[in-house]
C-alpha cells in the first residue's frame, strides 16, 4: 500500500498483545490510520478495571472477617491495608501499561466510594461512632459525583488537563495526587485503627486479658479523632467540587427546535 502510515506513539512494542483494526479515513485516502481497539489478546479488558474489581471484592470479605474471632479480625485488618494499597495500584497500572481510559477513571472512582461507603456504614454498624459520619460521607460523594457526571457528559474529566475545576487551590485540594495521597493516607490510618481496636476488643476476651478498660477506651478515642478529621477533610475537599461546578449545575440548556 502507498501513501503515510501513522500509528499511535508508544502503543506498538508494549508488553500488551493488543489488537489492531486499520481504518482508511475517507477524505484522505492517501493515508492509513491504525486505530487500536479496547480488546486485548489475552483476554483482559483492562488490567486496572480488573484490579478495581478485586478490590470491591476484597472489601467485602475483609468487612465479613471483621465480625468473627480475633484471627479473623486481625487477618482483616491487614487485608484493609491491601485493599486500600490496591487503589493506587490500579490507576499506577493504568499509567505504566498505557491502558488509562475516561472509563477507568470514572470506574476508579466509583470503586473508591464503594470500599470507602461499605467501610464507614459498617463500623457505624458496629457502633463506633454516630450514624451521621457515612450519612455525611455518603451524601458528599453523591453530590461530588453527580457534578463529575455532568462534567463527564461535556467531555470533562474529574483529574487531569481535562479537569472541571478551574481555580488552582480547587485542582489542588481535590484534583492533584498530593491531596489525593494525603485523604487515602488519612482514611486508611482510621480503618486500620478501627480495626485494631476491634482486635483488641477480641484479644481481651479471647485470652482473658487482665487490661484496663482505659487502653480500650483510649483507642476508641483516638479513633474518634481520626474518624471526624477525615470527615471534615472530606467535606473541605467536596466543598470546592461543588462550587467549582455550579457553573455546570445552574447552565441553563434548552433543546433546539427542529428547523431551527
Amino acid at each position: 500500500m502507498h501513501g503515510d502510515c501513522f500509528a499511535c506513539p508508544d502503543k506498538i512494542g508494549t508488553s500488551l498483545a493488543m489488537t489492531c483494526s486499520i481504518k482508511l479515513i475517507d477524505q484522505f485516502p492517501n493515508q492509513m490510520y491504525i486505530i487500536y481497539d479496547e480488546t486485548y489478546s489475552n483476554g483482559f479488558l483492562m488490567h486496572a478495571n480488573i484490579i478495581t474489581l478485586g478490590r470491591i471484592a476484597l472489601s467485602f470479605v475483609t468487612l465479613w472477617m471483621f465480625t468473627q474471632g480475633f484471627d479473623f479480625k486481625a487477618a482483616a485488618t491487614c487485608l484493609t491495608i491491601i485493599v486500600i494499597y490496591l487503589d493506587s495500584l490500579d490507576g499506577y497500572v493504568a499509567r505504566k501499561l498505557g491502558t488509562a481510559s475516561d472509563f477507568g477513571a470514572l470506574f476508579d472512582i466509583a470503586g473508591d466510594r464503594i470500599v470507602e461507603n461499605t467501610y464507614w456504614i459498617f463500623f457505624a454498624w458496629l457502633g463506633l461512632f454516630s450514624f451521621w459520619v457515612p450519612i455525611i460521607v455518603v451524601a458528599r460523594g453523591f453530590l461530588t459525583d453527580l457534578t463529575r457526571s455532568v462534567a463527564f457528559a461535556k467531555g470533562q474529566m474529574p483529574f487531569g488537563t481535562r479537569t472541571h475545576l478551574r481555580s488552582r487551590i480547587a485542582r489542588f485540594l481535590c484534583a492533584s495526587r498530593f491531596s489525593r495521597a494525603v485523604y487515602g493516607v488519612t482514611k486508611a490510618i482510621v480503618f486500620v485503627w478501627l480495626g485494631l481496636y476491634l482486635c483488641l476488643n477480641a484479644g481481651i476476651e479471647k485470652y482473658n486479658l487482665n487490661l484496663p478498660k482505659f487502653y480500650s477506651k483510649a483507642a476508641l478515642d483516638i479513633g474518634m479523632v481520626l474518624v471526624y478529621i477525615t470527615v471534615v477533610m472530606c467535606v473541605l475537599r467536596g466543598i470546592p467540587v461543588l462550587w467549582e461546578s455550579r457553573h455546570l449545575l445552574l447552565s441553563k440548556e434548552y433543546p433546539t427546535k427542529a428547523g431551527f
